[in-house]
């Protein structure tokens, strides 16, 4: 038997036996370290507004539709989910645009069906969007698409507010790994008075 089901066994029978519920206490008293979901994006939701707020790009979601979208991806959902936790599966495209400019990238972004060298020579030729995405064999639609991730790809004027929101998001994982090994190390304090009362009953 594994050792965290012999542990709960342990508990579960030591409860049966003597009707005591005292030993999972420290299990519960460690959960208000933990900042929830909603703490983590209002934090990250300022951060953005401050982005929104100097111009520098637009969007139709709000800052904490935005902070959400973070959180999502970083909980590795798609495009679709995230936009589908936003309210409107529609907005699976202006969550893609804004996550792109977040510099949130997916290996797909860069997955281009053609010659990245080729699309940038012939951006500078003066060929409107239409023949450029004629020539490549792609829809108008899609070149505008890749176009806007190389270019956020190269543009550092969001990165001191990036960095911002990685640190929110690093201290989220730090306080849940702690939270993580207190539970873990509540659960072996009680698994020794467990078993020191089975002994004892015995």
């Amino acid at each position: 038997m594994p050792e965290f089901q012999r542990k709960m066994h342990l508990l579960q029978l030591f409860s049966g036996m003597t009707n005591k519920k005292k030993i999972v206490e420290p299990m519960k008293k460690t959960h208000g370290t933990l900042r929830d979901s909603d703490a983590v994006e209002r934090e990250i939701a300022l951060v953005i507004r401050e982005i929104l707020d100097l111009g520098y790009f637009k969007t139709s979601l709000s800052p904490i539709q935005l902070a959400k979208l973070v959180s999502s991806y970083y909980a590795k959902k798609n495009d679709t989910e995230i936009a589908r936790a936003l309210g409107d599966e529609k907005l699976s495209k202006t969550v893609a645009r804004a996550r792109v400019r977040l510099k949130l990238y997916r290996d797909l972004d860069f997955h281009m069906p053609f010659d990245r060298e080729k699309m940038e020579k012939l951006l500078t030729t003066g060929l409107t969007l239409k023949d450029v995405s004629k020539e490549l064999g792609v829809s108008p639609s899609t070149l505008r698409e890749y176009r806007h991730v190389i270019e956020q790809s190269e543009d550092q004027t969001l990165e001191k507010y990036l960095e911002r929101i990685k640190d929110v998001m690093l201290d989220r994982d730090l306080t849940e790994q702690m939270t993580t090994r207190a539970i873990e190390d509540g659960l072996d304090d009680s698994i020794d008075i467990t078993e020191a009362e089975l002994i004892e009953i015995n």
